[in-house]
């Protein structure tokens, strides 16, 4: 007699090292629960299923492990798809695991109306995943739950779709053996390092462009130390922030967005990049000029050559890819300078941002002199977020959560329910208005768990972007003034503490010392409209 297969999908999940699950009960799912309960996973029951995507999300951010969504059949599997749309595009590793109509239910090539039926619910998920999984016979759960869980983590990382007809979690089976994935390993060619090394040690004005691949693979001291090696300044895409310590020598510490830190760029003879894929937003779509010179190293050569063809590619895993170069990279002179011209970049942004824009000067000093160590921010898509997301000093990898890879609005608050079951310090949400109101429900999630968030809401009354943007072109305001509840009332409603402010000075920097020091979740709201900043796309230089 075998487990039942919600007892072997939980056994499943404890092999692969999770501890925490997201997910909301449905008529199709209830063993799962069960089982999950019995197993001593703890499971985050949220109020809608997108928040159990956003919130797995958030978890494997900051993490860097393995984030699970469970959700029931049809609406409630279709309910997640923005957010693991988000987590798509910015590779975090989130396996999504869905019931289904029962297989006894099921006829092929025929929707016949069954409760929460869907024609072709894995399809549904192809634009959005790396993969996709149906278990076809209940022996196959455990076995297609390991392998969906590998690849989700296996670089370049990202969202596996597993669905399960529901019978199937009732019914009695084995575990099959499941045979190990065959890994392709490409050999780093000796005499492309030796090409490179040579580039970089001969190049007067070297530069090294960091992404978030960079990050998930824990390549940032060694980028750190070749930067020292060869005197070149490194630029950060917004996936990358932190990877780096805020005092490195080498640090760019504002976004390529801003003219000063772009010069870098237009300047550099060779430009090492590190696992990226220049998109867009970080190129200003781009706009940014072809470097004389681009050695890129990526995981996957498409990914890297898409965009800007490189001259030269290292193919490989970030860390043992740069790891490598410094071996017997020579020294070069120029750090002093070099430090000295970064430092003066930083004042001259840092006069542009208090002169453009001095509210949010106050916001993110505020930020910086009162946020407790180790805290973890988490971006919305907002004005405010956006100024997090460019120009906050973020302190060490994964302390920083920002939905720039699909530009996902409601990602915030959820996805911060995630960092704070995380347990990797406090959970501080910055969010707009309109952005909280998206998944305002998961207040009641987080006095449930006691999850340790604040939110900061910065309430301007409206959709803050989409205004400027109006306003901009000489435009009347349409849709983006919103009649808005009492925000403070309603978090108490919740159980919630909460309080407003006028702004972001002594006060708010009270209350959100006060805030971020307590042990249970609570809502700072505060009055204040911001323009946006030099990384947003209507304030972008490069014409």
């Amino acid at each position: 007699m075998g487990q039942t297969g919600a007892h072997r999908l939980v056994a499943a999940l404890t092999e692969v090292g999770v501890d925490v699950a997201f997910g909301l009960p449905g008529v199709h799912n209830l063993p799962v629960w069960d089982a999950l309960s019995e197993r001593g996973i703890r499971l985050v029951g949220v109020r809608h299923e997108q928040a159990a995507a956003f919130a797995a999300d958030g978890y494997a951010r900051t993490t860097g492990r393995l984030g699970v969504a469970v959700v029931t059949t049809g609406p409630g599997a279709a309910n997640t798809l923005a957010a693991v749309g988000e987590a798509m595009a910015s590779a975090s590793p989130v396996l999504v695991i869905a019931t289904d109509i029962p297989s006894t239910l099921r006829r092929p090539g025929v929707t016949r109306g069954v409760l929460h039926e869907t024609s072709d619910q894995q399809g549904m998920f192809a634009p959005v995943t790396k993969a996709g999984f149906t278990v076809e016979h209940p022996d196959e759960i455990a076995s297609t739950v390991r392998t969906a869980a590998r690849l989700s983590l296996r670089a370049q990382s990202g969202p596996v779709y597993v669905g399960i007809p529901t019978d199937f979690l009732s019914t009695d089976c084995l575990d099959r053996a499941d045979a190990e994935p065959t890994e392709l390993l490409h050999a780093l060619d000796i005499a492309d390092l030796e090409r490179a090394r040579q580039v970089l040690s001969t190049a007067t004005r070297p530069l090294i462009w960091v992404g978030g691949g960079a990050l998930r693979s824990g390549a940032g001291e060694a980028i750190g130390q070749l930067a020292e090696t060869v005197a070149a300044p490194i630029i950060t895409t917004f996936g990358a922030r932190g990877i780096v310590p805020p005092d490195h020598p080498c640090r760019a510490s504002n976004p390529v967005h801003a003219p000063e830190v772009g010069a870098l760029w237009d300047e550099a003879d060779v430009v090492l990049a590190v696992g990226t894929d220049f998109d867009g937003l970080m190129t200003q779509n781009w706009r940014m000029p072809q470097p004389p010179r681009l050695i890129a190293v990526n995981i996957d050569s498409a990914d890297a050559a898409k965009n800007y063809p490189p001259d030269l590619l290292l193919r490989g895993d970030a860390r043992e890819v740069v790891e490598r170069l410094l071996v017997g990279l020579t020294p070069r002179p120029g750090i002093d300078a070099l430090t000295r011209r970064l430092d003066e970049i930083e004042v001259r942004v840092r006069r542009r941002v208090r002169k453009e824009e001095p509210q949010a000067a106050e916001f993110l000093a505020a930020l910086g002199e009162t946020l407790p160590d180790g805290s973890v921010l988490v971006s919305d898509m907002c004005v405010a977020g956006y100024w997090v997301g460019g120009f906050y000093r973020v302190a060490a990898p994964r302390k920083l959560a920002y939905p720039m890879g699909w530009g996902t609005l409601g990602f915030g608050f959820p996805a911060s329910l995630g960092v704070a079951a995380a347990e990797q310090g406090r959970a501080v949400c910055v969010t707009g208005d309109g952005g909280f109101l998206y998944g305002v429900g998961e207040l009641a999630t987080a006095v449930q768990e006691n999850l340790p968030v604040t939110v900061v809401i910065v309430d301007d009354g409206g959709y803050g972007m989409l205004r400027y943007d109006q306003t901009r072109a000489g435009l009347p305001h349409r849709g983006v003034d919103l009649v808005n509840p009492d925000f403070v009332g309603l978090a108490k409603s919740f159980g919630v503490y909460a309080d407003r402010v006028d702004g972001f000075g002594r006060a708010f920097r009270r209350l959100l010392r006060e805030f971020t020091r307590a042990d249970e979740p609570n809502v700072l709201v505060v009055s204040a409209e911001l323009s946006p900043p030099l990384n947003t796309s209507p304030r972008w230089y490069r014409k």
